[in-house]
């Protein structure tokens, strides 16, 4: 275990300026530091007509080869005060970004070679696979169907503003040097799209965070098969006439290759969606997603179900596809159950259940270009984690649905335990817009979370990007209490450790519990320190994340002091955790302090500092940079690693 430093630290600062010629190794290291940047532009600028798969992978290339043969006059680039603290190395690489990708949009001429950047590019390249950003909100689908429609240089010169924050003049500048013939044309069309910078930033046009999901299988089976049966057919054609009675396939019995099957059928017809009534949960035995009844403006909407079912059998290339991880996509095995179907923010949205997951499709009410397609598991979830789903995400804000029991939704922040909760209104189960805190800046200044009232009490549930809700508790791992309203301790517990939640984002959590397992006297009379467990798990049971994280009287944040997965450590199944970390006290001397859970018997410490002691805690003068093993004993004798 190396304990981690929790003393404030500085970034180092340089300055420098620019040179009136680029080399290789200038741009290379302006590419290296800002490639996702430039991948996201090259994206962004790139024709959508291409289709997101080879989009992406064309993005990649296009930032991959924009790097000079050597030494190059930077006499071209246009000088900025809001690009890359002035690199003109980044610059240079930018420009031949944003030209390549406008020459891929260009149409190819009979008589003419077409440019590299016109043709699917040859590196990167990915077998078998489509890969393609994760899917936004509704307002991002728009955005992208409203830049589908302007030209290449106009789409340029709206992410050069955007993404860029390049001023008119500057632009003007990148895109005459770019070949555009009429940059005052490109800008003044691009006042066209309404200015939602912010959008640009999101994960839908993040091309360097990606899921994958198989090309046409069969087509790609058909083709391997197509060119070995092509020199072999009189051979094949003659064994099977050979054959007695009608013969033989690979397949045995199974019916040929997009055969109509009833039962496939079945789960594609609207008619047969299942559909609960309004009180059917009131007499149920359980209270899951099987007895969510069915609401929407559109339930009845027999088209929109039918192209739900359908995308959800069979995904075209257009739709953005998005799992938590261990979530299977396929198609439903029968009819599914209807939660939803309805208008919401700028989007026509279903949700569907089959019993195992959570689908949920949505559309642009203009039309069914990029419509969307998720899905998150559900299995086994009961009572709080089957609270509420995610309707929509927009302008920063997160609309959920409610079951049925649900009799009041608040809104609160975690980060202010004391600043009470802000009721949402419930129309047929849709609660108002809420902050989402996976859509906040980086500065992470709230944390605003969902909290529900049932019979059985007030719980708490967060938004991490997914379909379903996080629900999150409090307390000793196999006792937690759910974190209420009234809950003054339980709150104040997770205060100062909310914004590590951020670190489970898109990861398949069901739910997170904070476990205040220690306290611990300073050292130089400096007050009371805290250390706080949370261990997140997961619906698929594997990749749980468990943190040890450590706050200090008057801080704002905890500090991670350890951090480990897929251990049993914090946990329902092993009650008990160690940890330790590096402090520097105002005066300026460094200590190892070390806490244990409460049957602790005894910490000791060997490596760059030795040192014992009796109980759960552990205070150890040392140096800063000190690496050290920790080792504890619980009360009945068994050995307690440190987490890692």
């Amino acid at each position: 275990m190396q304990p981690q430093d929790v003393a404030p630290r500085h970034a180092p600062t340089s300055t420098g300026t620019a040179d009136p010629v680029v080399d290789v190794e200038q741009a290379e290291a302006a590419l290296v530091e800002h490639y996702p940047r430039l991948v996201r532009l090259a994206y962004l600028v790139l024709p959508p007509g291409i289709g997101r798969s080879r989009r992406v992978l064309t993005a990649h290339a296009l930032v991959q080869r924009a790097l000079p043969r050597g030494r190059t006059s930077a006499s071209v680039i246009p000088a900025q005060s809001t690009g890359r603290d002035g690199d003109a190395g980044y610059a240079f690489v930018r420009l031949q970004v944003v030209r390549t990708a406008l020459e891929a949009g260009l149409p190819l001429r009979r008589r003419a070679w077409p440019k590299r950047s016109q043709l699917p590019p040859l590196l990167p390249q990915v077998w078998g696979l489509r890969l393609f950003p994760r899917s936004g909100g509704a307002d991002e689908l728009a955005l992208d169907q409203r830049l589908a429609a302007l030209s290449g240089p106009a789409r340029a010169a709206y992410v050069l503003r955007g993404l860029e924050k390049l001023p008119d003049a500057d632009a003007h500048r990148v895109l005459t040097a770019a070949g555009v013939p009429d940059p005052e044309a490109a800008l003044a069309q691009a006042n066209a799209v309404p200015a939602q910078y912010a959008l640009l930033d999101s994960p839908e046009f993040d091309p360097c965070s990606l899921q994958a999901r198989p090309t046409d299988l069969m087509r790609r089976r058909q083709h391997t098969k197509a060119a070995i049966a092509a020199a072999a057919a009189i051979a094949v054609c003659g064994a099977l006439v050979a054959l007695p009675g009608d013969g033989w396939g690979p397949d045995g019995a199974a019916a040929p290759v997009y055969a109509q099957n009833p039962a496939a059928e079945a789960a594609l017809d609207p008619g047969r969606l299942v559909r609960v009534a309004p009180t059917a949960w009131k007499s149920a035995a359980r209270t899951d997603f099987s007895v969510w009844p069915t609401r929407g403006a559109l339930a009845q909407d027999t088209g929109l179900l039918r192209r739900a079912l359908a995308v959800w059998a069979r995904p075209g290339d257009s739709v953005r596809v998005s799992a938590t991880p261990g979530t299977q996509t396929g198609g439903p095995a029968g009819p599914p159950q209807l939660l939803y179907a309805g208008d919401v923010d700028n989007a026509r949205v279903v949700l569907l259940h089959d019993g195992l997951r959570i689908a949920r499709y949505a559309e642009p009410k203009d039309g069914t270009h990029g419509a969307a397609l998720d899905f998150a598991r559900v299995d086994g979830a009961a009572g709080p984690e089957a609270s509420a789903l995610v309707l929509s995400r927009a302008d920063g804000n997160v609309r959920y649905l409610t079951a049925p029991w649900v009799t009041k939704a608040a809104e609160r922040d975690l980060r202010k335990p004391s600043s009470g909760a802000m009721d949402l209104d419930l129309t047929d189960g849709v609660t108002a817009p809420q902050a989402s805190p996976v859509q906040q800046p980086e500065a992470c200044t709230a944390w605003n979370v969902l909290q529900l009232t049932d019979a059985s009490g007030t719980h708490l549930s967060t938004d991490l990007g997914e379909l379903v809700p996080a629900r999150l508790t409090s307390g000793r791992p196999g006792s937690e209490g759910a974190a209420k309203s009234t809950g003054t301790e339980a709150l104040a517990t997770w205060a100062p450790f909310a914004c590590s939640l951020a670190a489970q984002r898109s990861g398949g959590v069901r739910s997170v519990n904070a476990w205040a397992y220690a306290d611990q006297t300073l050292p130089e009379a400096a007050g009371t320190a805290d250390w706080v467990c949370t261990r997140a798990e997961t619906w698929r049971g594997a990749g749980t994340a468990v943190l040890a994280q450590f706050h200090t009287p008057g801080g704002r944040y905890g500090a991670v002091a350890a951090k480990a997965t897929d251990v049993t450590a914090c946990g329902p199944r092993d009650p008990h955790v160690l940890a330790g970390v590096l402090w520097k006290s105002e005066a300026g001397s460094w200590y190892l302090l070390a806490a244990g859970s409460s049957d602790t018997a005894s910490i000791r410490t060997t490596g760059g500092v030795t040192a014992s002691a009796q109980g759960r805690v552990l205070t150890a003068r040392t140096k800063q940079g000190t690496q050290a093993t920790l080792t504890g004993t619980l009360d009945d004798g068994t050995p307690l690693a440190a987490l890692r």
